[in-house]
């Protein structure tokens, strides 16, 4: 029999959206270290609530069917520690799936993973209210790809099923240029309303506005030295043009960064500026708003009384 169980990995916010716009379509499990209700709902951009009943799976002893694709929904700081485990019980040639924000994991991942890696980097917005409840923030846009151009495929197999369960997806042979320019926008806003428990929209008001261009120069100089490019393919102005963009379409939306600070978690700071700044160092560029913001985030990582939340 042909496997076509979608397995969903760390169900966090981003997790359960994807298994519930993906239930009723194909097969769906949930995986986790930690028990969540099986009924869980959903809220939309629209206000309607949606209730499914999913089957749920411990982590650590994985059910003898073999999944059609696995989807690795972790926080970037978790995802390699979790793979080990899936690895360790996985058939080999599983397609896997990199949901994480920055670009710390997935190169790491791609080689590691005996099977088809393919990267998304989504728009898409949600935070959780409980451990039964979810609410899909935004309406957006998903780009699927792997790193190395492959798998094409299995990717549009992939873009045409979340298409058609309300998650808008397409096939990209560039997934390591979208996924530097979402790191690029995250650096740009999350550190920002993370520290200031704001909101997305207002970083268009003072202090704030000042704030973000300082971080857009920074970004900008240290991603045209990697030859990395904003659409449009120009420079500064372009970056500054696509980092207003975001913050105009989710404006009232809570960054993951805040979310994760408000819920006193770690946050994903070293999968998103880490990178950034390991290449303004390779190219011997000041990004001092940057590396403030990794060095606070650290303090504030090593003070926390609590473990990482792996899924």
């Amino acid at each position: 029999m042909t496997p076509s169980t979608h397995w969903i990995v760390g169900p966090g916010a981003l997790g359960r959206l994807i298994a519930h716009r993906l239930a009723g379509r194909v097969p769906v499990r949930l995986l986790g270290r930690h028990r969540l209700p099986a009924r869980q709902t959903l809220v939309t951009p629209a206000g309607e609530t949606l209730i499914q009943t999913f089957a749920m799976t411990w982590l650590d002893t994985l059910p003898r069917e073999t999944p059609a694709v696995v989807h690795l929904t972790t926080k970037a700081y978790a995802a390699e520690e979790v793979h080990a485990t899936l690895a360790a019980q996985l058939p080999s040639g599983v397609p896997l799936v990199l949901w994480q924000n920055g670009f710390a994991c997935q190169p790491a991942l791609t080689e590691r993973h005996h099977g088809p890696v393919l990267c998304a980097s989504t728009t898409e917005g949600a935070h959780v209210q409980a451990d039964d409840r979810v609410t899909h923030a935004g309406h957006g846009h998903t780009y699927i790809g792997a790193l190395d151009g492959g798998h094409t495929e299995r990717a549009m197999t992939l873009a045409r099923t979340l298409s058609e369960a309300g998650l808008p997806a397409e096939v990209v042979d560039d997934i390591r240029l979208r996924l530097w320019r979402k790191l690029a926008v995250n650096a740009a806003i999350n550190p920002l309303v993370a520290r200031f428990t704001i909101r997305n929209g207002q970083l268009r008001d003072r202090p704030f506005r000042q704030m973000v261009e300082r971080r857009i120069i920074e970004v900008s100089a240290i991603l045209d030295a990697e030859g990395v490019t904003p659409p449009g393919g120009g420079g500064m102005q372009d970056w500054r043009r696509l980092v207003w963009q975001v913050i105009e379409a989710t404006a009232n939306n809570r960054a993951s960064m805040l979310q994760d600070v408000l819920a006193g978690r770690l946050t994903e700071h070293e999968a998103i500026l880490a990178p950034l700044l390991a290449a303004a160092s390779r190219h011997q560029l000041p990004a001092p708003c940057l590396a403030q913001h990794l060095l606070d985030l650290r303090i504030r990582a090593e003070k926390l009384a609590v473990p990482p939340t792996l899924c």
